[in-house]
């Protein structure tokens, strides 16, 4: 755990008002050649229950095709925006900006993305913010460009300055190998207005391939309340790092110095591709909106459990269950597919 002053700027917790929820729309190029119709369905959901609650803004390869998709559908058309831009992944989370509030006001980092340190190509998803900028999407928002490497799904905010991450994400040598610990406390603290960041030293899901980002594992319900990813009785190696984790979780203090409320979420059973790949199929990584929590489930056992779980985060919730099984296997999901904007970015 580590310590820095407090700063003039904030990252909203998820569960403060929105204004809208950036999806990028997936083509039959690359990773998703051949599996839209798993996949897309999963995206249409989200659509719909998004767009009865805030703005949708739609990063499209093909317009017409998405559109296309979500007629005669329960969408609310008012609330969603198409705008045709090019990109490698459908995951907004990572390549989207991260909006901040600077005395209030709202603000975008576009923050450099790599194809989480390396492993994909992303010249295009590295772009998108910015061309979404160009196309009028932020209504005038301002945004920086960062050099810094940073995903949306490697850091969780409680929205006071208290700031989840995990060092084998951030300190991987192919995202910011210029960087220290304390450089990135720093940096946190200078652009994010972290006062603490809760190093998570532990855990993993098999199958992740993003050096295990925070959302796949432990995220805030509230200031007090941590959701996190529970090895029950499995056994093995990602088995033992979960229950690391867990410890350190509990050695974790509020802003207050209370332990936090954890709420543990089962471990799926394993979800495998058509290659018998195991995939990093999570609870963890559902998705906050106005009034309603996105989470994923994946046609198992563990699911109703999970539901329950999240049911007793957020009591005044509702909680819509969204089938994942299609974004899982391009290792991912719900959270990974989205990125939220608080109130006052989108027009």
């Amino acid at each position: 755990m580590s310590s820095v002053p407090s700063a003039d700027v904030r990252l909203p917790a998820e569960w403060e008002p929105q204004s809208g929820v950036l999806l990028t729309w997936p083509h039959d190029e690359g990773d998703w050649k051949g599996l839209l119709p798993r996949v897309e369905p999963a995206l249409i959901a989200m659509t719909v229950a998004i767009s009865q609650r805030e703005r949708v803004v739609l990063a499209c390869s093909d317009v017409a095709h998405t559109q296309a998709l979500l007629e005669n559908t329960a969408v609310l058309a008012r609330n969603v925006q198409f705008l045709p831009v090019p990109s490698n992944d459908i995951w907004a989370r990572d390549h989207g900006p991260i909006a901040v509030l600077r005395e209030g006001r709202p603000e975008l980092l576009d923050f450099a993305f790599n194809g989480w340190g390396l492993k994909y190509p992303a010249y295009d998803d590295n772009q998108i913010s910015r061309r979404l900028a160009r196309l009028g999407a932020f209504a005038g928002t301002p945004m920086t460009t960062l050099g810094l490497v940073l995903e949306g799904g490697s850091i969780e905010s409680d929205g006071h300055g208290a700031l989840l991450t995990t060092s084998r994400c951030l300190l991987s040598p192919n995202r910011n190998p210029h960087l220290t610990r304390e450089d990135l406390d720093r940096e946190l603290h200078r652009l994010l207005g972290a006062s603490r960041v809760l190093w998570i030293e532990n855990g993993w899901i098999e199958g992740d391939d993003t050096d295990a980002h925070v959302d796949t594992l432990v995220r805030f319900c509230d200031a007090h309340t941590l959701a996190y990813v529970s090895a029950g009785d499995a056994r093995g190696e990602e088995a033992d790092s979960l229950r690391a984790m867990e410890a350190q979780l509990h050695a974790f203090r509020t802003l207050k110095g209370a332990p936090y409320r954890l709420a543990p979420l089962p471990l799926p059973e394993p979800v495998c591709n058509d290659e018998g790949r195991r995939l990093p199929a999570t609870y963890a990584n559902f998705l906050i909106i106005n009034d309603a929590v996105l989470a994923p489930i994946y046609q198992c056992p563990q699911d109703a459990e999970a539901l329950r779980t999240l049911a007793s985060c957020f009591p005044d919730r509702e909680i819509v269950p969204i089938d994942a099984t299609g974004l899982v296997l391009q290792f991912g999901s719900v959270h990974c597919a989205s990125m939220q904007f608080p109130q006052g970015v989108l027009p």
